[in-house]
């Protein structure tokens, strides 16, 4: 299969390319998404893939969006910043387009993008983590995406780190998401901010605020990135919680490969450092098992767009009999 679209649907903007072979975005369009209407975002969809199409020759699109995507990758079960239920997306899209259209995950998309094109392109079983507002995740085994009976594995950042801990978007408490995402981050920096740290003040004066509610993550990377000490032990911390979770996440998976991407990664360094050393401590029976290498996904912003791209070139997989 030739040329592809992929389309990445965010909470705020629809992103398209036109996609070939080789993980190349030769054409590029935007659109802004209406979050609150159905109608108006599967629209939306359709009028940036019909625009790219009419000066392409195309044969598929692949749609990544955030939230549970049937295993047949055509419905959205939920999304949880869209107005998606039971959403008959794909063929929906299809219908309009006169094309096939698959629906994945976000992240499932980006994990495809970084594993075909991306940092894990010369490995077999990886994991992509994607550390942004909250944490999204992917996961490749024998060179296959994996989905689950239902279509919806691979939900990272909602595996439970601390009983009764903070509550979750989901709806529980004490996920991953919530001490080791970009959310956690903001919220202890304001948090000490907000208690009268001499720390955290001087951070403040760093990032050119003296309000602690618009203290922001990319501000805190920038002031650890200047050296700021209150900045750097706020990413220190971070970096222990995610490799604190990583350790758990290779347990499960044991992969060759672990990429870190998402916003927060931007911290590098600052935040690798720790996480690999909170993953080494933590790592179940770590002497007497092989140990992933780590890597910094190399996709940007475009791994969500470029994998849901190559999977709409992958047939959908056929559900098992029920017994």
């Amino acid at each position: 299969m030739g040329l592809t679209i992929g389309i990445d649907v965010g909470g705020t903007k629809i992103a398209a390319g036109v996609v070939d072979t080789d993980g190349t975005i030769g054409a590029r369009t935007q659109r802004d998404t209406p979050a609150d209407s159905v109608d108006a975002t599967a629209a939306a969809i359709v009028e940036a893939a019909a625009e790219l199409i009419a000066d392409h020759e195309v044969e598929a699109v692949g749609i990544g969006a955030a939230g549970f995507v049937s295993s047949d990758r055509s419905t959205v079960l939920f999304a949880p910043n869209l107005a998606w239920r039971d959403e008959p997306l794909g063929a929906r899209v299809a219908a309009q387009l006169n094309i096939p259209v698959v629906v994945e995950n976000d992240a499932n998309a980006a994990a495809w993008g970084e594993f075909a094109f991306g940092a894990a392109r010369h490995a077999e079983h990886m994991v992509c983590i994607t550390v942004g507002t909250g944490i999204g995740g992917g996961v490749v085994i024998d060179g296959e995406l994996l989905r689950g009976a239902h279509g919806v594995a691979a939900e990272l950042g909602h595996m439970r780190v601390v009983p009764g801990g903070h509550r979750c978007g989901c709806g529980a408490r004490g996920c991953w998401e919530q001490y080791a995402s970009g959310r956690a981050l903001v919220r202890e920096g304001r948090a000490q901010a907000e208690s009268g740290s001499l720390a955290a003040a001087q951070m403040l004066s760093v990032c050119g605020i003296t309000d602690p509610t618009e203290l922001t993550g990319p501000m805190i990377t920038e002031a650890a990135a200047a050296g700021d000490p209150c900045a750097t032990e706020l990413l220190e911390d971070l970096g222990r919680w995610l490799g604190e979770g990583l350790a758990s996440i290779a347990t499960l998976f044991d992969p060759t490969t672990i990429v870190i991407g998402g916003g927060v990664s931007a911290a590098k360094e600052l935040l690798m450092k720790s996480a690999q050393v909170a993953f080494e401590k933590h790592l179940p029976a770590k002497a007497n098992r092989p140990h992933p290498t780590f890597g910094i996904a190399e996709l940007g912003n475009d791994a969500g767009l470029i994998g849901a791209a190559d999977l709409a070139r992958k047939p959908a997989p056929v559900p098992a009999p029920s017994r």
